[in-house]
This record gives C-alpha cells, structure tokens and sequence, in this order.
C-alpha cells in the first residue's frame, strides 16, 4: 500500500501517453482524409486509444510492479518537473485555445487557427511537446516506475522524429509564408537551445 498514490499517478499516465501520438500522427499523415471526414475525425480515439488503453488497464499490475529506487530528492525534483510539464501545458492551452489544442483547425476550415508566436512559442515552437514529456519524466522521477522510464523515452523519440516534422508540414502549408519567418526567428523545435535574431 505504500506505493498506492503513485501507482495512480504512473497508472494515469501509462493510460493517457499513447492518446496524443495515436491522435496527432494519422491527422497529420493524411489531412486530406480527416478534414473530409471533418468532426467525426473525433471517434479516432475510441477507435485506436480506447482498446490501448483497456489492455494496458488490464496489465497493471505488471506494468508498475517494476521500480527504481530512487533517492527521495529524486523523488521531489520528479514532482517539480510533473508540475511544470503542467504549468507548460496550461500555458500553452491558454495561448492556443481548446479548439486548436483539440486540433480543430486540422480537421475543418470552419475553425482556422491562428500561428502563435508569444509566450513560450517566442522559445521554442513545440513548448505543448515538450510539456508532455516533462510531465511523463516528472512521473517517473517522482514514481520510479521503470515502465514510465521507457515510455518517456519512447515519448520523446516519437515527438521529435514523427510527430514535430509532420505538425511543421502542416503548419508550413497553412501558415505559408508567416510559419517559415517564425522558423526562422525560433529554431529550436523541443528544448530552448538557442534562438536568432
């Protein structure tokens, strides 16, 4: 029972994790299908999330029985980092708007966007990326989960190889013009390394 709330936590995030690259990778391989589709592009979800998420249920157990033991200032710096994976992503939501978080500018011209460029998107421009990988680190160095090790790893593979080039062709071919100055004004894509002038 010692391990029973961050079991929650690790549990919640082991469900939650494969929703975002499950969701943003087939809308961004083939966008012409889903603005098509339009608003039903939202049953993706249960048809692809939903069955991943019962079976990692159903695995549970052997999913978070294996931990690290990890120092306890480990520990605390791990639930510093889930929060402000947290505050990024409130950050960022507010700065987008639900809708666009939703991905709803990808799926009808009804609602068409904006480019964002203030706030953290001055830094770097996938600060909503980076922020579900802190969080996902955050649970781990906060749990000792081994699972939620791997997972942030694969996490932060799939982000910057598949989901970050793919959210930039889209944004190049909506924002033309307008995204490529931004680009060029923020290079970093995941981590505040460096930025022009």
């Amino acid at each position: 029972m010692k391990h029973h709330f961050t079991d929650l936590i690790a549990l919640a995030a082991l469900l939650l994790w494969p929703a975002i690259p499950l969701f943003w990778i087939p809308i961004h391989c083939i966008p012409r299908f889903f603005r098509r589709l339009g608003f039903l592009t939202y049953i993706l979800p249960f048809i692809t999330w939903l069955p991943i998420a019962l079976f990692t249920f159903t695995l549970r157990d052997v999913l978070l029985e294996y931990r690290i033991s990890l120092p306890e200032i480990v520990n605390v710096i791990g639930a510093l980092v889930l929060v402000s994976g947290a505050d990024l992503q409130a950050w960022t939501l507010t700065l987008l708007t639900l809708p666009v978080i939703m991905g709803t500018p990808e799926v009808t011209k009804a609602v068409p966007g904006r480019l964002v460029t203030t706030g953290p998107f001055a830094v770097l421009r996938h600060p909503t990326c980076l922020s579900d990988t802190l969080m996902l680190l955050g649970v781990f160095l906060w749990t000792g989960v081994t699972t939620l090790g791997i997972v942030t790893v694969i996490d932060a593979l799939v982000v910057n190889i598949i989901v970050i080039p793919l959210e930039e062709r889209e944004m190049s071919e909506r924002f033309g013009k307008d995204y490529e100055e931004y680009r060029r004004r923020v290079p970093s894509r995941f981590l505040p390394l460096r930025r022009n002038r």
